[in-house]
């Protein structure tokens, strides 16, 4: 006879799945908030650094170190070749207008000037000698011009007596056509002779000038040579402080060479260089200013280069006021570039977390002060020091500042 088996309840049969279900749905309970709930991050609050927002004047700028250099430099060329045979002022010597610097040795040119001087001392002795035939002549001349003119008059007294006597029926008609033939081809030739001798004493005065104006020339020519020789010599041209100077003793020389330069320490410019990104944004006469020891000097840009290197350019700015006492060519100064007029804005410091936002949030803290959310921001102008906060912040927030790199992907930090 069969046994009846008794059937289990429902809940023994499921007491595996119901007690695997409740596991399930505990775990889900316990994990599921917290993996809903947003990504905090727990840091010391000793860890980093805050700072407030705070409305005030902002000024944007840009901060770049320059370079003091003179304000010009002078080339100092040498006008004659030849070789150095005496350096008298070293690298670095500060020199007055007029102070050696070298002494060019040229033979060829030495011999040069001896021959021209020869040249010129001939010139002078066939000049004195041609002058004197010259003369000679125009004492001849004169003398040729007194006896013409005395031939003249007594011809002309000789024939008005001759007409006297005819009209005292002394002398014939015909003796005195005779005597007036006579007077009349006597003081026509006369005449041609004076002419002639004027003309030879026209003629004579223009030999003399070609022969004094030759002389002109060969002595321009002798002092032009005579001239050459003092740029043997390389003088400085201006005061200032001697650089450049590489040549030694027994160093040839080309003519027009540059030899070395002065640098003009009568005042002084800084040179700085610049991002591309604001070659558009900089001019000259554009203000700006370095601080020394506390200081502050004020300068001014006077030359912007256009040319970009390396994502560069440089300009050139001056002091317009009192310069640091101590002062040096090649100098480091932190020169800070004003870009605009101060502006009243919302402002934070310009902390290591921007490298890591990018500005595009910042972690500000709560009411409780203890913990501090992600807000997205929008940065606008900013500065080496501060940064513009033109939305996501209000006066009085207080933001982390430094660097974000271990909670960047955090909701929310945890103050500890």
């Amino acid at each position: 006879m069969d046994i009846r088996i008794k059937r289990r309840p429902w809940y023994v049969r499921h007491a595996y799945s119901m007690l695997l279900g409740l596991v399930i749905v505990t775990v889900l309970g316990v994990t599921l908030p917290m993996l809903l709930a947003p990504y905090t991050v727990y840091v010391k609050a000793k860890e980093v650094d805050m700072a407030e927002a705070t409305l005030g004047e902002f000024s944007e700028y840009l901060d770049v170190e320059g370079v003091v250099q003179p304000i010009s430099n002078v080339q100092v060329n040498c006008g004659e070749g030849g070789f150095v045979s005496r350096v008298v002022a070293g690298e670095g010597a500060m020199l007055e207008a007029g102070d050696t610097i070298l002494v060019i040795d040229n033979p060829e040119l030495m011999r040069e000037i001896e021959e021209q001087r020869i040249l010129w001392e001939k010139q002078q002795m066939n000049h004195a000698q041609q002058c004197y035939q010259m003369e000679q002549k125009s004492l001849t001349l004169r003398q040729q011009v007194l006896q013409a003119e005395y031939e003249m008059a007594r011809l002309t007294k000789s024939y008005n007596l001759d007409k006297e006597e005819a009209a005292m029926g002394i002398k014939s008609k015909a003796q005195l056509e005779v005597a007036e033939n006579e007077y009349r081809y006597n003081v026509e030739r006369t005449r041609l002779t004076l002419e002639s001798l004027r003309y030879d004493s026209v003629m004579t005065v223009l030999q003399r000038s070609l022969l004094d104006n030759e002389l002109a020339s060969g002595r321009s020519v002798y002092e032009r040579v005579v001239r050459r020789a003092a740029n043997l010599v390389v003088l400085s041209p201006v005061r200032g402080q001697l650089g450049g100077l590489s040549f030694a003793v027994g160093q040839r020389v080309s003519a027009g060479e540059r030899v070395a330069e002065l640098k003009i320490l009568e005042d002084y410019k800084v040179k700085a260089s610049l991002n591309e990104y604001y070659i558009d944004r900089i001019s000259t006469g554009l203000p700006a200013s370095t601080t020394w020891q506390d200081e502050k000097y004020p300068l001014l840009i006077t030359r912007v280069v256009p040319e970009v290197k390396g994502k560069t350019f440089d300009v050139e700015l001056q002091f317009t006021g009192a310069k640091p006492d101590n002062i040096r060519v090649g100098k480091s100064l932190r020169v800070q570039v004003e870009l605009g007029k101060p502006e009243s804005a919302l402002m934070i410091p310009r902390g290591d977390f921007y490298s890591v936002s990018a500005g595009h949030y910042v972690y500000r803290l709560d009411e409780t002060g203890d913990v501090a959310v992600r807000t997205p921001v929008v940065i606008g102008r900013q500065n080496p020091k501060q940064l513009e906060v033109i939305k996501g912040l209000e006066p009085g927030d207080v933001v982390i500042t430094s660097s974000y790199a271990e909670f960047i992907d955090a909701a929310r930090v945890k103050l500890k």
